[in-house]
């Protein structure tokens, strides 16, 4: 996080360089915010317990001038618009430059939103047609957290791994999946894990 609210000029390449420790769990995250009171906080989508799309909301509950940009290893289609409806004010990929990283940062920071290009475009495209269907995915009906589980599921993880994963119990978990079932309308847990298995290594390409 940025540390010295209401400092106008900040030094992008030495932010990005503090944040890169990170804070590896929501909790932290938050008590780092109420310690700190930063001008703007970066934040991964996959950590334990509570999401990060999920602490994007918690926090900005809390400080809703705090500016947000999410950089993680997920592809921008899978949660870029659900992380700018949670409040972010930009997605970048960590396998994107570290310009692109920077330069996101020095966006967001001046008052505006970032996404890349391409994924700019496309969400132009939808506005033009009317949709507002995340961008037409097949997992649009599924909640941040049921998302993060079916990626689980679709990287070989057991109903246990995931559980000690997230910090979650077994039995929520198991919920997560019969909801994920029928919310994408699969008979039985063999055919929701090879769509999975699938979807996820078609996304993490």
């Amino acid at each position: 996080m940025l540390a010295e609210r209401g400092r106008r000029r900040v030094d992008a390449r030495a932010a990005v360089g503090e944040l890169e420790g990170g804070h590896r769990n929501a909790q932290l995250a938050l008590d780092a915010m109420r310690r700190l009171k930063p001008d703007v906080a970066l934040v991964d989508v996959s950590m334990p317990g509570t999401n990060g799309i999920e602490l994007i909301k918690l926090m900005l509950a809390e400080e809703p001038r705090l500016i947000v940009l999410v950089v993680s290893m997920h592809d921008e289609s899978l949660y870029a618009l659900r992380a700018l409806r949670a409040g972010a004010k930009g997605y970048v990929m960590k396998q994107q430059a570290m310009e692109t990283v920077l330069d996101a940062l020095r966006k967001v920071m001046a008052g505006g939103v970032y996404v890349s290009p391409q994924f700019s475009e496309r969400l132009v495209f939808k506005a033009i047609q009317g949709s507002d269907s995340d961008l037409g995915t097949p997992v649009d009906k599924l909640s941040d957290r049921e998302l993060e589980v079916l990626q689980l599921f679709g990287r070989g993880e057991s109903t246990r791994a995931i559980a000690d994963r997230l910090h979650l119990s077994v039995k929520t978990i198991e919920t997560h999946r019969a909801h994920i079932k029928e919310k994408l309308g699969f008979k039985d847990a063999e055919a929701m894990v090879k769509f999975a298995t699938e979807w996820t290594a078609a996304a993490e390409t």
